[in-house]
């Protein structure tokens, strides 16, 4: 072993954060709710968190959870589960907020089942729409990455903003079907 290396054992607290996808903001589907009842079966309370989900408890309870919420969130719809386990919570989340970013533009990638160079306006604003449903926008800098990720003017992606904004204040005003 490693001089100072930091082990867990067996009764050692850990912390894992995790995200389940495809995810929507406000419906969490079935996959997301298979994920939860996975730690609340080993009365692990989960802290739901606007980019991922983080639970703490015994090694062997998150491990047996873990387990559980990867069979069953996959087997109820879950395309995709990030996963990072730590001694302690404030190990966690040692990937960037731009990796969140790139995670997200992954996740576009692979929903809409091409490359991000190939897609077409209305994909382009398919995917600003669903990164501003995940949040992405509240980034700093997300505007621009997701611009030259796209191949548009960051004022491209503005005005997708603002179509998507307009849009929805239409709809809770009842002026959109």
């Amino acid at each position: 072993m490693h001089p100072g290396l930091q082990v867990a054992d067996a009764g050692a607290d850990v912390a894992v954060e995790f995200l389940i996808e495809p995810f929507v903001e406000g419906v969490p589907g079935s996959h997301v709710d298979a994920a939860l009842t996975a730690f609340a079966s080993r009365n692990l309370p989960v802290d739901l968190g606007p980019f991922s989900s983080v639970s703490s408890g015994s090694l062997e309870a998150i491990g047996e959870a873990i387990g559980a919420m990867v069979v069953d969130a996959m087997r109820s719809g879950a395309t995709n589960i990030n996963l990072s386990v730590a001694l302690d919570a404030d190990r966690l989340g040692a990937a960037t907020l731009h990796d969140a970013l790139e995670g997200m533009m992954r996740a576009a990638q692979r929903d809409l089942g091409t490359d991000a160079s190939t897609w077409s306006r209305a994909d382009k604003q398919r995917v600003v729409r669903m990164l501003d449903e995940r949040g992405a926008f509240l980034l700093r800098g997300a505007v621009d990455d997701i611009a030259v990720a796209m191949g548009v003017s960051r004022i491209t992606i503005y005005n997708y903003l603002n179509a998507i904004s307009s849009r929805n204040d239409a709809m809770s005003n009842g002026d959109v079907e």
